[in-house]
C-alpha cells in the first residue's frame, strides 16, 4: 500500500471506509466472475466518487469538502498501488475511473497531482491499446476545464504506447498504417497521436505517444511529435492541420501575462524541431516536400504567436527568433516571404491539386510570412536568426515596382488581421512607408501590365483604409493615410481612377467616402495642370492645339457624384449622417463644372444640356428640399443633436446653392 493511500496512525474517515468497502466488493464480484453485479458495483463506485468531487467543486471555499476529495482520491491511488490488487479488477476499473478521477483535478493542485498519479498507474498496469481508447473517449467527453483534462493528457504524454504487430510482411506494414489512420479518425479534432514506427527484425512497433498538458482556461493543446520510418510526408501532412487547428482555438483569446501560452508555443516550436530532424534523414522529393510543409507550419505558428502574445514580452521575441531559425533550413528568404513567392512555391509543393482543401487549415501562412519580415525589421536578432540582410531586401523593393506591388499585396494580410496588436500594424505601416517613395508617382512605368496586380492592390488599399478608420490613435491614422496615398501613387494613373472609384462604391463610411472623393479631386486637379502644361508646350512646338486624352476627366466622375447625391437605393442621401460625403461630392461637382467651363472643355460631359438638367432636377433640387427642411426643423431647437445637425449642414447648404447657381447659369 502506498504511504499516500493510508496513514496507520490516523483513523479512516467514513468516506474512505465507504470507498474501501465498494472496492472490496468490486474485487470479490469481478474475481468471482459475476459480470452483472460487478458492473453495478463499479457504477456505484463511480457515482460515489462523483458525489464527492461535485460537492468539493460546488463549494470551492469548503475546506472539509476538499479534504474529503483528497482522502478519497488517495484511497483509490493506494488501492491501485497495492501489490495485492488483482489485475482483472484494475482492468475493469480502468474502463471508467480515468474520466471520474480527472474531475478531482479541478478541486485543488494536490488533487490534480494525485489524479495524475492515478492515471499514470492505470497506464503502467493496463494494456496500452485499451488505455489509448479509454483516454481518448474520456477526453472526447470532457468538459472544457484545463485542470479536468490535465491528468488525461499528462497520462498520454508520459507513456509511450506500443502496439506490437509481430511476424508480418509488407502487407502488415500497410495494415498498421491503416490502423494508425483509423485511430487518427477516431480521435477526431479532440486528440491526435504522435507516432514513432520502429522496425525490429520481424516486429513492427507503433509507438503512439501524446505530449504535454493542457493550457488556457477553456481549451487544451496536444503536442504531436511525429517521427516515422515510412511515409514521413504523408503522416506529418495529416498531423499538421490538427496541431495548428488546436493552437488556433487555444490562442484565440489570450490574456496579458498568461505564461501558459508561452509553454504552448514553446512546444509548438519543439514540433517544428522534430519535423526538421526527420527532414535531415530524408533525401530527394520527400525531403523537399517535408521541408516545404515545415516552412508552412512555421509561418502559421509565427502568425499565431504574433496575435496571441504581448508583442513587447521577451518570451514573444525569443519564440519569434526560434521560429526564424528554420527559414534557412527551408530555403525561405525574407524577399520570398514579403513578395509571397516562397509561400506560393511551398504551397504548390505540399498541396498539389488539393490546395483549397488543405490550405484552409493553414489560413495564416501569408500573415506569418509578412509578419516574419516585420519582426525582422523590429528586432535585429530576428533578422540575424533568419540569416537575412533586411536593408538589401528594402532596397530591392524600392527599385522594382512589380515586386513592390507584390509586397503591398502581402502586407495587406497584416492590416486586415483583426486580432493583431495595433503596434505590429504600425510597424507594418512603417515598413510600407520605408519601401515607397514620396515622389514615386513620377517613377511609375505605365507600360507594365497592371491587370494581374489590380485585385491584390485593391484589397491592400481596402485593408489600409480599415486601419485609417479604426486605429486607436491619431499618429497611426495619419501614417496609414500617408501610406495609402503612396500606394495609390504607385499605381499607374491609367488605373488609379478606377481603383478610387471602386474604393468609393465599396465603402459605407461617409467620412471615408469624403476622403476618397477629395483624393479623386486632387488627382483631377494634378492631371488638369499637367494637361494644360503639356498642351501649351506642344502647341508652342508643333502648333497642335489637341490635348492628350485625360484619364480622370471622363464621364465616370459624374457617376461618382451621382452615387453620393442620388444613392443606388433611391432618393436623396441621408442627412446629416452622410453630410461629409455629400459635401465632398458637391465640391467635386462644382470643381468639375467650373474647370470645364473655364477651359472650354467637356471631357466629363458635365456641360451637356442633358447632364445639366439631370443634375439640376435629380440631384440638386431634391437635396435642397431635404436640406432646407432639416435646417428649418432644427434651426430654433436648443438640443445638442439639433445644433450638431445644423453645423454639419451649413457648409453643405452653401456649396449646394453655389452648384445650383452655376447649373442655372449654364441652362439659360
Amino acid at each position: 500500500m502506498s504511504e499516500e493511500s493510508a496513514d496507520d496512525h490516523r483513523p479512516s474517515s467514513p468516506l474512505v471506509l465507504r470507498v474501501r468497502q465498494i472496492l472490496n466488493s468490486c474485487s470479490k464480484l469481478i474475481e468471482g466472475g459475476d459480470s452483472l453485479q460487478s458492473e453495478n458495483s463499479v457504477s456505484e463506485l463511480v457515482n460515489f466518487l462523483e458525489t464527492i468531487s461535485d460537492a468539493a467543486l460546488s463549494d470551492p471555499d469548503n475546506v472539509d469538502a476538499q479534504n474529503n476529495a483528497l482522502e478519497v482520491l488517495l484511497e483509490i491511488h493506494g488501492y491501485l498501488c497495492s501489490p495485492s490488487s488483482d489485475q482483472e479488477v484494475i482492468d475493469a476499473l480502468s474502463l471508467v475511473l480515468p474520466k471520474t478521477v480527472a474531475k478531482f483535478a479541478c478541486v485543488s493542485d494536490r488533487c490534480l497531482e494525485i489524479a495524475d498519479s492515478v492515471i499514470d498507474r492505470f497506464i503502467a498496469m493496463c494494456n496500452p491499446r485499451d488505455m489509448l481508447s479509454i483516454l481518448c473517449e474520456a477526453l472526447s467527453k470532457t468538459i472544457k476545464a484545463s485542470a479536468y483534462v490535465a491528468p488525461l493528457l499528462s497520462g498520454l504524454s508520459k507513456e509511450s504506447f506500443q502496439l506490437e504487430v509481430r511476424g508480418i510482411d509488407m502487407c502488415g506494414r500497410d495494415a498498421g498504417f491503416h490502423i494508425l489512420n483509423s485511430v487518427l479518425v477516431q480521435c477526431g479534432s479532440v486528440l491526435k497521436i504522435c507516432v514513432t514506427v520502429y522496425e525490429r527484425c520481424e516486429s513492427y512497433i507503433f509507438c503512439l505517444q501524446w505530449a504535454e498538458k493542457v493550457v488556457g482556461p477553456y481549451s487544451f493543446w496536444f503536442s504531436v511529435f511525429l517521427s516515422i520510418q515510412r511515409r514521413h510526408f504523408e503522416q506529418v501532412k495529416v498531423a499538421v492541420p490538427v496541431i495548428v487547428s488546436v493552437l488556433k482555438v487555444i490562442s484565440s483569446e489570450p490574456e496579458d501575462g498568461d505564461t501558459e501560452i508561452d509553454g504552448l508555443f514553446d512546444r509548438a516550436v519543439g514540433i517544428a524541431n522534430s519535423i526538421h530532424e526527420v527532414c535531415t534523414k530524408l533525401e530527394g522529393i520527400v525531403n523537399e516536400k517535408l521541408h516545404a510543409l515545415l516552412g508552412l507550419y512555421v509561418l502559421q505558428i509565427m502568425a499565431l504567436v504574433s496575435v496571441s502574445m504581448f508583442y513587447k514580452r521577451s518570451s514573444c521575441h525569443q519564440l519569434v527568433s526560434r521560429l526564424s531559425c528554420f527559414y534557412p533550413y527551408c530555403s525561405i528568404s525574407y524577399f520570398g516571404l514579403i513578395t509571397g513567392s516562397d509561400v506560393d512555391k511551398m504551397t504548390n509543393i505540399v498541396t498539389g491539386e488539393d490546395e483549397d482543401d488543405y490550405m484552409s487549415c493553414l489560413s495564416y501562412v501569408k500573415h506569418g510570412a509578412s509578419l516574419s519580415v516585420i519582426w525582422g525589421n523590429i528586432l535585429d536578432g530576428v533578422a540575424q536568426a533568419a540569416n537575412e540582410d533586411l536593408t538589401a531586401v528594402k532596397d530591392e523593393l524600392r527599385s522594382n515596382q512589380t515586386e513592390r506591388w507584390q509586397a503591398v499585396g502581402m502586407l495587406k494580410h497584416i492590416y486586415s488581421f483583426v486580432n493583431l496588436p495595433w503596434e505590429l500594424k504600425k510597424h507594418a505601416i512603417d515598413f510600407l512607408l520605408c519601401i515607397t517613395d514620396e515622389n514615386i508617382s513620377q517613377k511609375c512605368d505605365e507600360h507594365i501590365d497592371f491587370s494581374s496586380y489590380m485585385p491584390s492592390l485593391f484589397a491592400a488599399l481596402q485593408a489600409i483604409k480599415m486601419v485609417i478608420m479604426y486605429a486607436p490613435d491619431t499618429v497611426l491614422r495619419k501614417l496609414s493615410f500617408d501610406a495609402f496615398k503612396r500606394v495609390l501613387a504607385d499605381i499607374p494613373i491609367s488605373q488609379r481612377f478606377d481603383i478610387l472609384k471602386a474604393l468609393i462604391t465599396n465603402s459605407d463610411s461617409s467620412s471615408m467616402i469624403a476622403i476618397l472623393i477629395d483624393l479623386v479631386k486632387g488627382e483631377m486637379y494634378m492631371e488638369n495642370r499637367k494637361r494644360i502644361s503639356t498642351g501649351n508646350n506642344e502647341a508652342q512646338q508643333t502648333g497642335n492645339k489637341e490635348c492628350p486624352n485625360p484619364f480622370c476627366w471622363n464621364a465616370s466622375v459624374l457617376e461618382l457624384v451621382e452615387f453620393v447625391l442620388r444613392p443606388p437605393q433611391g432618393g436623396p442621401p441621408s442627412l446629416p449622417e452622410h453630410g461629409d460625403a455629400v459635401l465632398s461630392a458637391l465640391n467635386l461637382y462644382r470643381f468639375v463644372l467650373i474647370t470645364e467651363s473655364t477651359g472650354k472643355t467637356n471631357y466629363t460631359g458635365v456641360l451637356s444640356k442633358e447632364n445639366l438638367q439631370k443634375a439640376y432636377n435629380e440631384w440638386l433640387l431634391p437635396l435642397r428640399t431635404l436640406v432646407t427642411g432639416i435646417m428649418a426643423k432644427n434651426g430654433n431647437d436648443c438640443d445638442q443633436l439639433a445644433f450638431d445637425a445644423v453645423c454639419t449642414l451649413n457648409p453643405v447648404e452653401l456649396v449646394l446653392y453655389r452648384c445650383i447657381e452655376l447649373v442655372e447659369e449654364k441652362l439659360k
